[in-house]
């Protein structure tokens, strides 16, 4: 007879264990505080840079490339915390190194613990429940000055108050490049309150400004609604994207806001609502099948989108990417798996439709708006043979 057995029902079992792995949290996190200038870089030697800059600017992203996409948050030494304009916002050590190296959450507390002790984390066995655990030796760290609160909070606000107050209507005279942008993508004009047009708006290239660009102003909103940040498409005078390293970016928010869950509220939504990526695509697929479509920005954005309470059905118009290495289904195709399932869990009826075809040679991806530009409203699939789909997974 094994040891769980002999001494322990199954539900003891498994409190124990799950108060082994509660404990082993907390116990590391605190172990971790204020030491996560040395951790990261210790286990992601990607993320030097950005910690070397003391979150005071950006710097191309570790997973993806870029230019200035990325920076840790100036309180990182003590929280781990970190950004991506694309990837998203990484709320301790933990998350940016299971983000930055694909690692999962259980590895990224393994890979801490022994970092600081040297020593492999301890395995769980039922007389951990009773038994008292000694403290681990902690490896001599270099010493990083202590965290400041974050002053740039009230700043990052005026700054985006500033700019969405400085924005026009997408129908105003001078918002002719953005109607020239969306026009030649097919897409018509229609009634936006979440995006507007700003005619001159600052291009930064890390604390540098390097020119000033017209461009379209999506407001990103949380869950219940409240303004989280601003998303920039940054155009020329004739409707084209700017030469500019990256088009399309969101602006820094203060750090009291969360970015995950939220979304860029194109129309209002009843019981039915499209998500999908990419501001156009929205616009692409809430033209072809008539109902509300909320762009999520990006597909880490995707995954952890959450609707508003009135919503029973939510149809997901995934990007199809390509595999790779972190992501070996596609990245769109993955998030988007993930949010259908979680929806499914919470009791709303949810489905994922990926654009058929294969990816053309030398493209990242296909999406829906591709599909729009090509097929027009036959490519994309009727309300009644997704609702269809949607009974059949039931």
């Amino acid at each position: 007879m094994n040891y769980r057995k002999q001494r322990m029902s199954d539900a003891e079992f498994q409190a124990a264990l799950a108060k082994f792995w509660e404990d082993k949290w907390s116990e590391v996190r605190e172990m971790a505080r204020g030491r996560w200038g040395s951790i990261l870089p210790g286990l992601a030697s990607a993320l030097g840079p950005a910690c070397d800059h003391q979150g005071k600017r950006h710097v191309p992203c570790p997973v993806h490339g870029g230019k200035d996409g990325y920076r840790v948050f100036k309180d990182f030494a003590e929280t781990g915390r970190s950004i991506c304009n694309t990837c998203g916002n990484f709320h301790d050590g933990f998350a940016t190194l299971q983000w930055v190296n694909g690692w999962t959450a259980r590895e990224s507390l393994e890979e801490v613990y022994e970092f600081l002790t040297g020593s492999k984390l301890p395995a769980f066995s039922p007389s951990m429940a009773t038994s008292t655990v000694r403290a681990p030796i902690r490896r001599a760290l270099v010493p990083v000055a202590a965290s400041k609160p974050h002053a740039d909070n009230e700043q990052l606000k005026k700054s985006l108050n500033k700019t969405w107050q400085s924005t026009l209507s997408l129908t105003d005279p001078k918002a002719e490049p953005a109607r020239l942008y969306l026009a030649r993508r097919g897409l018509s004009i229609p009634q936006l309150s979440a995006v507007r047009f700003h005619p001159n708006l600052a291009y930064h290239n890390g604390e540098e400004v390097t020119g000033f660009h017209p461009a379209l102003i999506a407001m990103v909103q949380a869950p219940d609604g409240t303004p989280v940040t601003l998303h920039r498409t940054y155009l020329d005078a004739s409707g084209n994207k700017a030469a500019v390293e990256s088009v399309k970016k969101m602006m820094s928010y203060p750090d009291d806001r969360q970015v995950l869950g939220s979304s860029i509220r194109l129309a209002k939504v009843d019981t039915i609502l499209g998500v999908a990526e990419g501001l156009e695509t929205a616009l692409a697929a809430m033209e072809a099948t008539g109902i509300p479509v909320w762009p999520t920005v990006n597909a880490r954005m995707l995954e952890y989108f959450t609707p508003p309470p009135s919503v029973q059905t939510l149809i997901v118009f995934a990007d199809k990417d390509r595999p790779s290495k972190q992501h070996p289904r596609g990245h769109g195709q993955e998030a988007s798996l993930r949010l259908v399932k979680r929806m499914w869990e919470l009791g709303i009826k949810a489905s994922a439709i990926t654009p058929k075809g294969e990816i053309p040679e030398g493209d990242k991806s296909i999406d829906w708006l591709d599909v729009f530009v090509r097929e027009g409203v036959s490519g994309f699939p009727s309300l009644t043979s997704i609702r269809l789909a949607m009974a059949k997974a039931a």
